[in-house]
């Protein structure tokens, strides 16, 4: 590294808020092998609240730009704001754009995979080999080792940590009760729709939850208040629809107080893991081989069809067995 006064890495966030909990497995990795070096992240709007519950993480960048937009103006702002502040980053997108800001800011080394136009942009580009390497938090780790370098053994997992504080003042503005136990729902998925279990499967989980005396929470973004609305209609007592009525960093104490978790595969999936919740995840159209859901006490349920995991945002054969075909019973008796 360069002879800076105070050496830093720079991590280029992705604007997934599940791909940004799995990049805090690169910073235990960073920070454990650099030692006396602060990591720092540069990260949109939609994830960069996250940085400041991860261990690890000195400081943050947030990059007004919207989901895939390309903004060179404000891109080029903030990377000459950085010059001389790092003497590596490391660039999880693989896009051209997400590399632009390190590129501006003059960083000496910059680290990612090769692809989209990122000659010029990147200069310690990595081939990957999806064999080596077959998750996304693998390859988010091996970004931060040499080339060559073997991963650890024992991987990392994410961790965030929720705001006690925060916690209380939420649970007493809701009314919400903690006293016999919370189960969680998120049943939306920003992907789409191949990747949501139905509404009527979670609707028999939230009756099992709240047969058990247990209090149901339904978290998720303004997008899936419609989906929760309709589990809501199902289940008469017991369940308190908070749809679009949290932040993202709301949403993420809430959780830390859920005794179980029923999710899609989704960025509240990753969230839940991360706080070290018991979770449980149903697959549809994605692959747990490919972002699976971290932690001890996380577990996933699929039906391994012939057509999946087929990746798609809708189902191309237009019937969604996958997730249909999923009996709730399956969920309720790993909750038990």
């Amino acid at each position: 590294m360069s002879n800076v006064t105070r050496p830093n890495i720079l991590i280029v966030a992705p604007a997934w808020i599940g791909d940004m909990v799995m990049a805090h497995c690169l910073v235990q990795v960073l920070s454990t092998r650099h030692q006396g070096i602060e990591v720092h992240m540069l990260a949109p709007r939609a994830t960069a609240p996250l940085a400041a519950r991860m261990p690890g993480v000195s400081e943050t960048h947030v990059l007004s730009v919207g989901h895939g937009e390309l903004a060179l103006g404000e891109r080029r702002r903030v990377g000459r704001s950085l010059a001389g502040r790092y003497d590596q980053a490391i660039v999880l997108p693989n896009s051209f754009k997400s590399a632009l800001v390190p590129w501006w800011a003059g960083v000496s080394i910059r680290t990612g995979w090769q692809g989209e136009l990122r000659v010029g942009v990147l200069n310690d580009r990595r081939r990957l080999n999806e064999a080596r390497y077959p998750r996304m938090v693998d390859r988010f780790i091996a970004l931060g080792l040499d080339p060559e370098a073997a991963l650890p053994q024992t991987p990392p997992v994410p961790v965030l940590h929720a705001d006690p504080e925060n916690v209380e003042r939420l649970i007493a503005a809701r009314r919400l009760s903690v006293a016999g136990g919370v189960t969680a729902l998120c049943p939306g998925a920003e992907y789409g729709p191949a990747k949501r279990w139905p509404p009527a499967q979670f609707a028999e989980v939230a009756r099992y939850a709240t047969a058990q005396g247990q209090q149901v929470w339904l978290l998720g973004s303004a997008q899936d208040a419609k989906v929760c609305a309709e589990i809501e209609a199902r289940v008469p007592t017991g369940i308190v629809n908070l749809a679009g009525r949290t932040t993202l960093l709301e949403a993420l104490d809430l959780l830390s107080q859920a005794d179980r978790v029923v999710t899609n595969d989704s960025g509240l999936m990753h969230v839940a893991c991360a706080l070290g919740r018991k979770v449980v995840a149903v697959f549809g159209s994605t692959s747990e081989r490919f972002t699976p859901p971290l932690g001890e006490n996380a577990h996933v349920v699929r039906d391994h069809l012939d057509c999946s995991p087929c990746f798609q945002r809708e189902c191309p054969l237009g019937h969604l067995r996958c997730l249909t075909d999923l009996a709730p019973e399956r969920v309720i008796e790993l909750l038990q």
